[in-house]
């Protein structure tokens, strides 16, 4: 009675709207400068951080949550997603990760299309993700040869409208998959590429005779080689999926002489080049429990991936186990701490580091005053895989702690554990 109780003025506590909100007393991860505050006070109006501390004093007019005995942190950063636009695989007609158009390629936008009611973003939720960056995909079409697969987009999983920043990345397979899609060999994707990016910077010296017809044909459409141009101009980063050790110094080599800023994902042999990655400014995105190879490109694959390039200097970011399992990528960073990298190291990479690869960090991943209100109270450790989020605010407001999965098992929980004979099991 006395737990039922507490949780009751718990939940009394936590705000349903966007308004003054403090929470008190608990060990405040801020990921920023402040470090840790060991019972600390973040104070949170209209939406957005104003204060964060030790002697922090409670507005008068604020809702206040106790996070005695809790930590607290920002809220988690899913990188390399694709919540909001799948719902079943199996089900083409809920999977808009992608098209197969045959002239719409770098100018897909994943910001499109978003669906924020989608069953699988509460149960993000529930492993404390609060914001995402949500990346195209290829579709299955073997005559498909258009290289890039599209934008990622920044969302924010309050339930609200998806979309919080457009453009934030433009995807392209490198490796083994696109050596597929290039005709067959790596060789054939690098010059591709090359040609590619040597007719965009045509294109934009030339809207105006394009216009008029008189301009050579050009591979792209008119729409995929305005996408790019960010892209060529070092302002929208090159978000390249790669793995084999080889194909990461040819990407490395390709942003270099084509000045384009990259993001790397995947690099399961990141490691064996991490000094070269490090050197080159370029961030990797990765899902440290790859340690079996599944393909010839990923023979180095390896569960101390992770902190080899955090050792290296690289700043890295931890990604879940597909969009279905997003939740799971609290607990791919504790394996990657456990493997040799950093606690502290870890945290950041599912919340300040996605931030900051993507341009975000003036927003979201650290508590911080002028950010917006996104904040994690755990029972726990955030990447012990027993721990769970008590209360999730996004933007100042408290998000519901169920999911469907959640609302089923207590629907038929109390019937399995109190049978219509009364026996139990």
């Amino acid at each position: 009675m006395i737990r039922l109780l507490a949780a009751a003025f718990a939940l009394a506590a936590v705000p349903a709207a966007a308004e003054t909100v403090a929470i008190t007393g608990g060990r405040v991860v801020t990921m920023g400068p402040m470090g840790e505050i060991e019972r600390g006070t973040v104070v949170i109006r209209g939406g957005r951080i104003v204060a964060v501390g030790a002697d922090i004093a409670v507005p008068a007019d604020a809702q206040t949550i106790d996070a005695t005995g809790r930590i607290v942190t920002p809220g988690l950063v899913a990188a390399g997603t694709a919540l909001g636009l799948v719902e079943v695989r199996a089900v083409e007609t809920t999977d808009d990760r992608g098209t197969d158009a045959g002239d719409l390629s770098a100018a897909f936008d994943a910001g499109y299309g978003l669906n924020p009611d989608s069953l699988l973003i509460p149960v993000a939720r529930l492993g404390g993700i609060t914001r995402a960056i949500t990346t195209p995909a290829y579709k299955d079409r073997s005559d498909r040869e258009l290289l890039f697969a599209g934008q990622a987009a920044a969302v924010v999983l309050d339930g609200g409208a998806m979309l919080m920043k457009r453009g934030v990345a433009m995807v392209l397979d490198m490796g083994d998959a696109g050596a597929e899609r290039a005709g067959g060999a790596r060789a054939a994707e690098l010059v591709a590429l090359r040609a590619l990016f040597a007719e965009v910077r045509d294109y934009r010296m030339r809207r105006a005779a394009y216009d008029r017809g008189e301009t050579r044909d050009y591979t792209l459409s008119r729409v995929d080689m305005e996408a790019l141009i960010p892209v060529v101009e070092g302002r929208m980063p090159l978000l390249v999926t790669v793995n084999r050790a080889a194909d990461i110094r040819d990407a490395l080599a390709l942003a270099r002489e084509e000045r384009l800023k990259l993001i790397l994902e995947s690099a399961s042999e990141g490691w064996r080049v991490a000094g070269e990655i490090a050197a080159a400014g370029v961030p990797v995105l990765l899902t440290p429990v790859e340690n079996t190879p599944a393909s010839f490109e990923m023979l180095g694959a390896t569960l101390t991936n992770a902190a080899r390039l955090a050792a290296a200097g690289v700043t890295i970011a931890i990604e879940g186990n597909g969009s279905h399992r997003e939740r799971e990528m609290r607990y791919n960073a504790g394996n990657a701490a456990a493997n040799g990298l950093d606690r502290t190291a870890a945290l950041a990479a599912i919340t300040i580091n996605p931030a900051r690869i993507f341009g975000l960090a003036d927003r979201i991943g650290s508590l911080e005053a002028g950010k917006e209100g996104d904040v994690v109270i755990w029972d726990g450790d955030p990447l012990d895989t027993l721990s769970r989020p008590a209360t999730v605010l996004i933007r100042g407001v408290a998000a519901p702690m169920t999911s469907r999965a959640t609302e089923l098992r207590d629907r038929y929980l109390p019937a399995v554990r109190h049978p219509a004979n009364g026996e139990t099991p």
